[in-house]
């Protein structure tokens, strides 16, 4: 089962048992998230392919009271309606869960309007919106329902790049999942396994972060290495979290390199990985910017 698969497997169980939550949809998904539709109706809509108009309703939803999910592909949940999802949950302090796919670039074959690296940043500019990105399936579950109920817009952020295994998440959303002196490394989401293997032989703590916005700046204040350097591997646009790390490690001197999305427009067509490779997020890239780095 897909991260995909099991935020749908999630929502249609917490459809089933919480008669507070609701589900936007946009034509995305429908076949894993029908079973919702079939259990109840009045909650589970279908708008089509007006994502503005899906998160209206859903802020519709949140102020009678229901739980609302939304779902559709990243780009089409993240940018095209960020004013609805500003105003409409962030302006007036409602809660909902925005679970997409396809990031940043899994729909590669349909070019430039089906890419989204800038979503979290994006995202991110509303107060109060939490992003939380799962590396597995497994984890994927969890934190739909750690999130679907908090209070606060929450943007859950699927891709077709998974870790191998999950990892029993820590509180706060960062993970120490290895120890070492003289370098520290934050690696989010599907990027951990790389991450992992690009660092072998290098003396570098590693926290696995699944919680981005807020990032756990305690846990990173107090696990970070003594060496001054750090590197942020993120599957999204390269520098999205730096001002996060550098406020949480504003007490001593930080060298920072972010790994990530290069900020340009990619006009190749292809699958993830051949992206991937061609951005420097595949092993071997990454490896080589870190080396470089801490040369």
């Amino acid at each position: 089962m897909t991260m995909r698969e099991q935020a749908a497997a999630t929502i249609v169980d917490l459809f089933r048992r919480d008669e507070r939550v609701a589900v936007v949809m946009a034509d995305i998904s429908l076949d894993q998230l029908r079973p919702a539709m079939r259990h109840d109706p009045r909650r589970a809509i279908n708008v089509g392919i007006m994502e503005q108009a899906a998160v209206g309703v859903a802020a519709g939803f949140a102020l009678e009271g229901y739980h609302p999910v939304v779902h559709t592909i990243a780009p089409f949940l993240a940018e095209r309606p960020l004013e609805q999802v500003k105003l409409d949950f962030g302006y007036q302090g409602l809660g909902g869960l925005f679970v997409s796919v396809g990031a940043s670039y899994d729909y590669g074959e349909s070019g430039g309007t089906h890419h989204a690296p800038g979503d979290v940043q994006a995202l991110g500019s509303i107060p109060r919106v939490e992003v939380v990105v799962p590396g597995t399936p497994r984890e994927t579950d969890g934190l739909v329902r750690a999130t679907y109920a908090n209070g606060r817009p929450t943007y859950l952020r699927t891709s077709v790049v998974e870790n191998a295994r999950p990892v029993e998440l820590a509180p706060g959303g960062l993970t120490p999942v290895r120890r070492g002196s003289e370098l520290t490394v934050v690696a989010v989401g599907p990027l951990l396994d790389r991450t992992l293997a690009a660092v072998d032989g290098l003396d570098a703590t590693v926290l696995y972060a699944t919680t981005v916005l807020p990032l756990d700046a305690a846990t990173l204040a107090a696990e970070a290495a003594g060496a001054p350097e750090v590197v942020v591997v993120e599957p999204f646009y390269e520098g999205t979290l730096a001002a996060q790390v550098s406020e949480a490690l504003e007490h001593r001197a930080t060298r920072l390199l972010s790994v990530g999305v290069p900020r340009a427009f990619i006009s190749r067509y292809g699958p993830a990985a051949q992206h991937d490779a061609a951005l420097g997020l595949d092993v071997r890239g990454i490896r080589e910017r870190i080396r470089r780095f801490v040369a």
